[in-house]
């Protein structure tokens, strides 16, 4: 690849073009070139990343069979590094072999633009996408709309929502999103109600209700406080949240610890005819075990199938979990028992966390059963789980039962 100066970092360099070279010479392009040569951009070397380029090209080497993935790749590579010049010499080189850039990459490099605070730069590559064979179509819209926001040029993105509307394409929930969450981070909640409120009163139809969109906004931008105060606010005027939106919002208040709260506005939200789904079970249920409210994890267990849905083991291991915790193994092993009928099988995860429970708890002769239960099964244990059963076992004076485990670790590990 021709030779170079010696200089910090230039031994880093040639390990990485050697390697280069090598996936070139076995004819691996794809993904492990585009490895090597990302590695090459976080070096800091005296090296102009057109140089490489170009020597590449001079040898042949770039690329062996010219694709618009394998130049995509690397436009990709170079604007997440910030080597627009290159970049656009990449992208001159596709014009030469007539290949074309896709929208999905054109939306990457304005949003990359508009992280980086470049918007005249994502402005101008708008202006240019025909020319580029890419047509100015809502996708295209939207990926400028979050370039303008990133800088917070709000009233900009107005505007370009207005031209849009002009050229007869419609809002879509991301045209919303995007611009109601660039209004929210910046605490400017009354121009985000404004606007949903314009567009409206201009008959767009919202994908979702203003306030759900007004509530997402602040959860996306961190502001959990605000928007459970809106939650408040809503559910005491009598009005409920979309499900997918309160979904996000309880979830990201359990991350919180807050799960109390989250269980008390399950329950007011219901109250007004909110129906939760699957995923609200998935949230709720484990919160509810985790802090031990196990009365509660079996309300909502019970409520979710009497809406239809038959228990999986990702549910019903953390009530178990739970019980055991609070030292009501008898409870746990019922409950266990009857989640084996009326539930999904359960998996080795469940059968290692109830070993481990049971084991903790000084419950050796029933960690010992459910080990036996589970490699009938066809379930194979951790090797862990042997251990704790036979160290547990010895402990307590079950020394037969304790050389019985150990055979069927034996005959397990010959298999």
């Amino acid at each position: 690849m021709g030779a170079y100066n010696d200089g910090p970092g230039w031994s880093d360099a040639r390990r990485i073009r050697d390697g280069v070279e090598k996936q070139w010479h076995n004819g691996q392009f794809g993904i492990i070139f585009l490895y090597w040569f990302s590695q090459l951009m976080s070096i800091k070397v005296e090296m102009e990343v057109t140089g490489l380029i170009s020597s590449l090209l001079l040898m042949g080497l770039f690329p062996l069979h010219p694709t618009s993935v394998k130049f995509e790749e690397l436009v990709k590579i170079l604007i997440l590094h910030r080597k627009y010049e290159s970049m656009w010499t990449t992208i001159q080189k596709m014009k030469k072999q007539q290949l074309s850039l896709s929208c999905d990459t054109l939306y990457f490099i304005f949003e990359e633009y508009g992280k980086n605070g470049l918007i005249d730069q994502a402005v101008e590559v708008f202006n240019k996408s025909t020319n580029l064979c890419c047509k100015q179509t809502l996708s295209i819209y939207n990926s400028l709309l979050f370039a303008l926001c990133k800088v917070k040029m709000f009233y900009r993105a107005y505007a370009l929502i207005r031209r849009m509307i002009r050229k007869g394409e419609v809002p879509d929930k991301r045209t919303y999103t995007v611009l109601v969450n660039g209004w929210c981070s910046s605490r400017k909640m009354k121009e985000a109600q404004d606007f949903l409120e314009d567009m409206s009163k201009k008959g767009f139809n919202l994908p979702v209700r203003g306030r759900d969109l007004l509530i997402e906004g602040l959860l996306n931008t961190g502001y959990l406080e605000s928007a459970k105060k809106m939650v408040r606010r809503m559910t005491k005027e009598g009005f409920v949240p979309d499900i997918t939106t309160f979904n996000s919002l309880v979830e990201t208040i359990c991350k919180t610890e807050e799960i109390y709260f989250c269980i008390d506005m399950y329950h007011s939200v219901c109250k007004l005819g909110l129906c939760p789904d699957i995923n609200t079970y998935k949230i709720l249920i484990p919160a509810a075990s985790k802090v031990c409210r196990i009365d509660e994890a079996f309300r909502l267990l019970n409520n979710s199938i009497e809406q239809g849905y038959k228990p999986f083991p990702s549910l019903y291991a953390h009530i178990i979990k739970g019980l055991c915790r609070k030292g009501q193994f008898d409870d746990a092993f019922s409950f266990f028992g009857e989640m084996k009928i009326k539930g999904h099988a359960p998996n080795r995860l469940v059968y290692t966390m109830l070993i481990t429970m049971c084991g903790r708890g000084g419950r050796f002769v029933e960690t010992t059963n459910y080990l036996v239960e589970m490699t009938e099964l066809g379930l194979a244990p951790i090797s862990r789980c042997f251990d704790m059963v036979t160290d547990g076992l010895k402990n307590c004076g079950k020394h037969d039962l304790d050389k019985r485990i150990e055979q069927l670790e034996v005959s397990l590990r010959c298999v």
